[in-house]
């Protein structure tokens, strides 16, 4: 790299961290700013940041190795997430809004009991910490590939600058950053595909290039259908469930509006991973001696042998942002899941000032477990082996039952949980134990399959055992009044909290206006400095500068237009 790429990447991340600082003071004051910015961020701002959510260094790096092995099947495994957006923007996301819940801890708690709720909150934690070393490592791999720094110096201080924005910050810190690097990331992508396409002679000479039969096929022989329909499946149930995407449902204002969080998803992801997918499919066509984990690179090798100087550091750092997207949104759950559903129930007379305390410091305690998990993810086997199994084992147990209770007057805490804990048993006892006993090995398909049918088949048989012997619904009954009493509050304060809401709006949508009209103006010199792709790169820029520039101007007028109102 660089000179000008060090100073891309250095430029980008005070300014991302700078507007991610900027909301230290509104969103600390209270529970429901730090960890719902308060109850009405605009769906197409929630939409964006769920979609980052997804995305991380881990898509360029996982997706990434299996696009270039592999093909086309690597944006194919990507669209059963469109489909998973789509059905639960129809069916979920409007029912957990319903709910009235800040959070899905929450919503346990209230629905199935205050025990049943830690013991999830245990589980969820347990899980959670994984992923987020998976993320963190990927970014880290990247880096390394990029710059040569160790991977070890790459992890701690990537660790440690998402600890400070999201400690400080809160939700409303990752929202915006979301969006933000949403935009940058889509920039740098958009950049590189032409690019690509001009480096290896054009669209006729890739598809004239391609390595073998079956590249370009929808499915392979590893990546069967079956496999993408159970990964499909748990990408739904992942999506509905995971505490994280939950709060992006119930922190808009209408059932309508969570909706829409879920169809803007669904539309994203139909378009994205072809975009970033083809480089390293193209890669592939121009060095196909990639052996063991050097395919996690090809993302960045394709980037490296066609970007200019400037834009290799402008597709690196949208890459570190986008992970830092995912990290962020985890660490800001598993605070919530540790002070407002652990110690406030231990501690129930606790003040604000004190459970902020305890949601900062619980920040930074996740954050250091996510790098040491990190820095062990390479004895593992890599970031795809991890993430695949995780996702195998864990979706499907973890999320079915609790999603099936949103629906079922039936369910209680004891069958709930017990439904996870059964299918957890089965879908681990697959994976580790019967290959002991037998040698016979699930393959990645039938991982698949096997964590979603089997969770699946145990709720389903405690909802008709529940039917038959004519459960009195009293855990429902206790959630309906509790839903009741909290729509009365919401009534009672809602001209105050609207007041606040848009205060919050105003602002964050200034500071997303900011953050995209300086990505445009650092794009615009960087496209300036060079020759190499300079028609597209300036394009982009252009655009970029427009839309921040009237977002920015927009909420500006509106902010001094409700400023005036309130002194007369």
């Amino acid at each position: 790299m660089t000179i000008t790429d060090y100073v891309t990447i250095t430029v980008f991340a005070f300014l991302i961290l700078a507007i991610g600082l900027s909301f230290s003071k509104t969103s600390g004051k209270d529970m429901k700013s730090f960890f719902a910015a308060g109850g009405a961020v605009p769906w197409w701002i929630n939409s964006l940041s769920l979609f980052m959510g997804f995305v991380s260094a881990g898509t360029f790096v996982v997706w990434g190795a299996i696009a270039y092995s592999s093909g086309w099947v690597s944006i194919t495994i990507q669209w059963t997430m469109s489909v998973a957006g789509f059905l639960v923007g129809m069916f979920i996301a409007p029912r957990w809004h319903k709910t009235k819940s800040l959070t899905a801890a929450e919503f346990i708690s209230n629905r199935l009991g205050d025990n049943i709720q830690k013991t999830y909150s245990y589980l969820y934690l347990a899980i959670m910490v994984f992923m987020t070393g998976v993320y963190l490592y990927s970014v880290a791999r990247i880096l390394e590939v990029s710059a040569g720094i160790p991977l070890s110096v790459c992890i701690l201080a990537l660790g440690i600058m998402v600890i400070a924005y999201t400690t400080f910050g809160g939700l409303w810190a990752v929202v915006v950053t979301d969006v933000l690097q949403f935009v940058i990331l889509s920039a740098a992508a958009i950049i590189v595909v032409p690019l690509s396409f001009e480096r290896v002679g054009g669209v006729t000479e890739f598809i004239n290039s391609i390595p073998e039969q079956g590249f370009l096929n929808l499915s392979n022989h590893e990546y069967t259908w079956s496999f993408l329909i159970g990964f499909g499946l748990y990408n739904f149930f992942y999506l509905s469930g995971q505490w994280g995407f939950v709060q992006r449902f119930t922190s808009v204002s209408k059932p309508r509006d969570a909706k829409k969080v879920g169809y803007l998803f669904g539309i994203l992801y139909l378009i994205f991973p072809v975009i970033w997918m083809l480089p390293p499919m193209i890669y592939r066509s121009i060095n196909p001696e990639l052996i063991g984990l050097q395919d996690e690179g090809a993302y960045l090798m394709m980037c490296k042998d066609v970007l200019p100087a400037g834009m290799l550091g402008l597709i690196l750092i949208s890459l570190i942002l986008a992970s830092n997207s995912s990290l962020q949104g985890v660490l800001n759950i598993s605070a919530g899941v540790i002070t407002n559903d652990l110690f406030k129930h231990l501690y129930p007379n606790s003040s604000e000032k004190k459970l902020m305390i305890v949601a900062k410091l619980s920040n930074v305690f996740f954050g250091l477990v996510m790098i040491i998990l990190a820095l062990f993810i390479p004895l593992m086997g890599g970031a795809k082996e991890v993430v695949l199994s995780i996702a195998a084992l864990t979706g499907g147990p973890m999320y079915m039952p609790i999603i099936w209770s949103l629906f079922s007057k039936r369910q209680n805490g004891s069958t709930t949980l017990g439904a996870t804990i059964i299918s957890f048993v089965i879908t681990l006892s697959l994976k580790f134990l019967v290959p002991l006993i037998s040698g016979f090995l699930l393959s990645r398909a039938s991982e698949m399959v096997v964590g979603v049918a089997v969770p699946f088949l145990v709720i389903t048989v405690f909802e008709i055992w529940l039917r038959l012997r004519k459960n009195s619904k009293t855990d429902y009954e206790r959630f309906q009044a509790y839903q009741e009493e909290i729509i009365i509050q919401q009534a009672n304060s809602k001209g105050q909290e609207v007041k606040e809401d848009n205060n919050g709006n105003n602002r964050g949508k200034q500071m997303i206006g900011l953050g995209i009209f300086a990505t445009g103006l650092i794009m615009a010199v960087l496209g300036l400095l060079t020759k190499t792709g300079q028609v597209e790169v300036l394009s982009v820029s252009s655009i970029l500068l427009l839309i921040g520039g009237l977002i920015y101007y927009k909420t500006t007028q509106k902010s001094l237009h409700d400023k005036i109102q309130k002194r007369t």
